[in-house]
């Protein structure tokens, strides 16, 4: 029997003690799942499941595979699917972003553990692309990303409702008396019109669309809704496009480069894509030692305007892009500034596949041109101080205008729980003029670094007409959420961070325009106040807890784990 490790079912054998063996017993056992020796004798294409009774967003993985299925047998290899755990975004405790990186270590895994030439990265819920992606890059065999697309609008009186913009704003009147609960329940059941991601330029939107930026994705495959029927025929030429990579060996090491990070910023900026997924390129790129900083973020941000007029920063939705011309789009208008040099999956430079993007319509107002952007300024900004001396992000193009530079008293609550109790009590002793602080919500102390960071206005003052405070904390935000909200505080409270030492009362200066949050306390006294920092108890005793809080890293490393 040939003896060929390298390709096929022959590569990765299971441990024997006897290779001819070990391709002998392996071969029966494929035979009674029905295959033939010509199909064992194909390269064989993983595709990585992630379809989950707990994650809506995947409901229609079934038909995806079947269409990549078709694409990859047109060309002559193997497709396998194979499962890794999923993260569903609303229906896992205490968050996602505290699984993201045991999902990224399952995909790994599983890809090198496994005989596969290739794999498709099958994904869209927010967590799920970003760690696909820090796996996949790890393992560094041939990969491209397809994922479930977004939902499509729904409606209540007339109007579109989008996932999860719309749930944020109808929650605040909810919370101000202004809707009862009849017509909560009746929105309720039209937010989610279908299978799919959320329809706003949230995190999975987001990170759908630096996939495609970045080159790990066939152009035009972030926008395209869940239920359309390009969505299948996107898939079915990622299937052949898998296995088109996999004959050029174009390994993600292959085909990024800190010049395509750089594009998937450009994009970001452009977009006005969720703060999120500062945190996640920074871990990705890390994965094939690619250091991207927070000034990286700052430097592209600040060259960039806002051109998608898509919520919470515009009007429209992921339907309406895609019907734009998607992101392939958004680039062409960008293209002057992108580095068109960049490999893609399909083997193109990114400049050639931009030659091949007609103008946008003229009819759509979605993507606006660098002549008329939607927003002169960027859409994220980073931030630092002696309140964040690692940085902090906010999303400039969701926050209120006159809330950008803001003095006033801090109001703080030292955990999520202490948040809760205590927020919408009546004798609370708060202004419009305060600043709402969380602490202990990072990475360690959340624990998972929470998307906490929304902290809900007082009832109180939401009843007296007050639509936006400044809030800060070391929590995330999702990136469907608006308002003048600063996150990612680095380092956390738990750790020792400065926010740890805030106290009622101390004066805290926001200003955006010089990206700078200071808290206005003597170095002195700060520096007491740091010294006598008692860190909360450790969440976890035993377990992937223990594991997590150990080794994970601050949110300007990327919250990746320290031995990944």
């Amino acid at each position: 029997m040939k003896l060929d490790q390298t390709t096929g079912i022959k590569q990765g054998l299971t441990n024997y003690g006897d290779p001819e063996f070990s391709i002998y017993i392996r071969k029966a056992f494929a035979k009674a799942i029905g295959y033939t020796d010509d199909e064992l004798n194909r390269p064989i294409v993983g595709i990585v499941n992630t379809f989950s009774g707990f994650n809506s967003c995947h409901q229609n993985f079934s038909d995806l595979i079947e269409a990549l299925k078709r694409g990859i047998l047109s060309q002559g290899a193997l497709p396998i699917e194979f499962p890794t755990i999923s993260l569903g975004e609303t229906f896992t405790s205490p968050t996602t972003m505290m699984f993201r990186n045991l999902m990224a270590m399952d995909t790994e895994e599983m890809i090198r553990a496994q005989p596969m030439d290739g794999v498709v990265l099958l994904g869209g819920c927010d967590k799920t692309v970003p760690a696909q992606l820090m796996g996949a890059l790890s393992a560094d065999k041939p990969a491209i990303c397809l994922v479930a697309g977004p939902m499509i609008t729904g409606d209540y009186q007339g109007k579109r409702l989008g996932a999860c913009t719309d749930c944020r704003r109808f929650w605040r009147e909810y919370r101000a008396g202004q809707m009862d609960d009849e017509q909560m329940e009746l929105i309720n059941s039209r937010l989610c019109s279908s299978t799919g991601t959320c329809m706003v330029m949230g995190t999975a939107s987001t990170m759908a669309a630096l996939a495609e930026a970045m080159g790990m994705m066939l152009p035009g495959g972030a926008a395209i809704p869940a239920v359309m029927a390009d969505r299948r025929r996107h898939a079915e030429a990622t299937g052949r496009a898998v296995v088109a990579a996999i004959q050029k060996d174009l390994s993600p090491s292959r085909v990024l480069s800190k010049h395509s990070f750089e594009n998937a910023i450009r994009v970001l900026m452009a977009i006005g894509g969720s703060t999120n997924a500062i945190i996640h390129l920074t871990a990705i790129a890390k994965r094939i030692g690619i250091q991207l900083t927070l000034a990286d973020f700052d430097r592209i941000g600040d060259q960039t305007p806002v051109l998608v007029n898509l919520k919470p920063s515009g009007k429209y939705y992921m339907e309406d892009l895609a019907k734009s011309g998607g992101i392939p789009t958004v680039m062409k208008e960008l293209e002057a500034s992108l580095h068109c040099q960049a490999t893609t999956i399909n083997g193109k430079t990114l400049g050639e596949n931009l030659m091949e993007v007609p103008s946008p319509p003229e009819w759509q107002d979605v993507i606006k041109t660098r002549n008329d952007p939607l927003l002169e300024e960027k859409g994220l900004t980073c931030l630092f101080g002696n309140l964040a001396p690692n940085g902090a992000i906010i999303k400039r193009s969701a926050a209120s205008p006159h809330l950008l530079q803001h003095r006033g008293p801090a109001l703080v609550f030292t955990s999520i729980e202490d948040l809760h109790n205590r927020i919408d009590h009546p004798d609370l002793n708060v202004t419009n003029d305060h600043v709402i602080v969380l602490q202990n919500a990072g990475p360690v102390g959340g624990p998972g670094m929470p998307e906490a960071g929304y902290l809900p206005i007082p009832k109180k003052l939401l009843r007296a007409g007050i639509k936006d405070m400044v809030r800060i904390s070391d929590a995330r935000m999702s990136g469907t959420a608006f308002g003048t909200v600063v996150l990612h505080i680095s380092p956390e409270a738990a750790v020792g961070g400065p926010l740890a030492a805030v106290r009622d009362g101390d004066l805290i200066e926001l200003d955006v325009n010089n990206k700078s949050v200071q808290l206005l306390v003597d170095d002195n006294e700060l520096g007491k106040r740091m010294d006598n920092i008692t860190p909360p108890k450790p969440h976890f005793q035993r377990g992937y807890g223990v594991l997590y809080t150990n080794h994970v890293e601050q949110a300007h490393l990327g919250c990746d784990f320290d031995f990944l």
